[in-house]
Parts: C-alpha cells; sequence; structure tokens
C-alpha cells in the first residue's frame, strides 16, 4: 500500500472506506466515478431505444399523439419538472456540504431533503395522474375506453398512452431505486462516513440522480407539450 493510503487511513478512525485493491484513495475515487459513468452509458443505451421507438410512432401517427398528449395533465408534469430540478439542487448542495467539511447533521438535510422532493415526485404521479388516468378509463389494459371524438385515429391514442406509461412508469422505477439509495446515504452519513477527503460515495449517488432528472427533462415536452405546441399551429 502507498504512503499516500497509508497516510490517509492514519488520519480517519474510519478507513474511509478505502479497499486493499487500489494502489490510494484517489485511484478508488477515480474507478467509482468511471464505474458510474459507464453505467450511465448503459442507461443512456436503453432510454435511447425507447425515445427512438417513440419517435417514430409519433411520426407515423402525430394526429393520434397529439390527442393523447391533450389527454394529459399539463400543470402537474410542469409542477413534477420543478420538483425534480429542485431535488437535484438539494442533492448537489449535499455532496458540496461534504466537499467543504460541513457537519455530517447539513449533510444529511439536504439529502433527506432530496429524499423528500423524490417522494413528492411520486406521490404526485401516483395520486395525482396515474389515478386521474384510470378514472378517465384512459389506461391501456385497465378498461381503456375509446372515444367517439377520436374517429380513425383512436388506435394510436392507445399506443401513445401505452409509451406515456411504459416510460413514465420506468422513470418512476429509476426514481424508487434513487430512494434507496438516498437511505443508504443518510445512514452513512450519519455514521460521519463522509468528509472533505472522502464522499466518492454521494458524488457518484448524486451522477445517478441528476441523470434521473435529466431523462424527466426529456420526458416533458415529448409527451405533455406536443399536443399544446401543434395546437397552437393549426
Amino acid at each position: 500500500m502507498s504512503e499516500t493510503a497509508v497516510n490517509e487511513i492514519a488520519h480517519h478512525p474510519n478507513p474511509t472506506g478505502f479497499a486493499h485493491q487500489f494502489e490510494d484513495i484517489d485511484q478508488q475515487h477515480e474507478a467509482g466515478r468511471l464505474g458510474m459513468w459507464i453505467f450511465l452509458a448503459t442507461e443512456i443505451l436503453f432510454f435511447g431505444g425507447m425515445f427512438t421507438s417513440y419517435t417514430i410512432y409519433r411520426a407515423l401517427h402525430l394526429p393520434s399523439f397529439v390527442i393523447g398528449s391533450h389527454l394529459l395533465e399539463v400543470q402537474f408534469g410542469a409542477t413534477n419538472t420543478v420538483v425534480l430540478i429542485c431535488s437535484s439542487l438539494t442533492m448537489a448542495l449535499a455532496i458540496r456540504s461534504a466537499q467543504v467539511g460541513k457537519s455530517k447533521s447539513t449533510i444529511i438535510f439536504y439529502l433527506v431533503l432530496t429524499m423528500i422532493l423524490g417522494a413528492l415526485f411520486l406521490g404526485l404521479k401516483l395520486r395525482f395522474e396515474w389515478y386521474h388516468d384510470y378514472l378517465e378509463h384512459i389506461v391501456p389494459g385497465f378498461g381503456f375506453v375509446y372515444r367517439p371524438e377520436w374517429g380513425s385515429a383512436a388506435p394510436g391514442v392507445q399506443m401513445f398512452m401505452c409509451f406515456y406509461f411504459f416510460m413514465t412508469g420506468l422513470h418512476a422505477l429509476h426514481m424508487v431505486i434513487g430512494l434507496g439509495i438516498l437511505a443508504v446515504l443518510v445512514g452513512m452519513a450519519a455514521r460521519g462516513r463522509f468528509t472533505s477527503k472522502y464522499y466518492v460515495p454521494l458524488e457518484i449517488s448524486g451522477l445517478y440522480w441528476h441523470f434521473v432528472d435529466i431523462v424527466w427533462i426529456f420526458l416533458f415536452p415529448l409527451l405533455y407539450l406536443i399536443g399544446g405546441r401543434y395546437a397552437a399551429g393549426g
């Protein structure tokens, strides 16, 4: 083990999570960051295929997708967008607090606030959007009802709703996983694991959380705003 690693351990009662297979703590940090970026690259490929499929079918069934977009409650989508942007801010503040050596209570405060915002996003989605869609009978496979005014575009409307629930549902699953990660981070922070010298778990978890937020930034206009955009354009 290098002198750098020995000094790192000697100055911290907790060995800051240092693993024996690395030469020093800096190498471990870089490996962690690289691993997260590789994981996010696979996520980009996964979501990229989903977005590509959506784009193709939207081009083929544009009138149906416009009708489907009008069925969504844009105010809830906009509210959730603001909630997620705020959660990215609190996540960044948690990381910054660790970097500058703030107390563990400050780090915990920002992490818990991030969790609250994430839970608020899911609560709004479940209670006020998906439940409303169920009552309106526009959930595919759960009593979906065609409306006469849709005319020949009706089958494409159900296709749009399939995309909507699959894409937002997959995003919500990533949010649930993110909340689990944040819960682990809160436990680590409570044990005093994070210092100005060691905060990589916060950093790489923040990358995941920001990625999930960015996915929603794309989902919101693709799903919610197409209706208003094309209606305004005639």
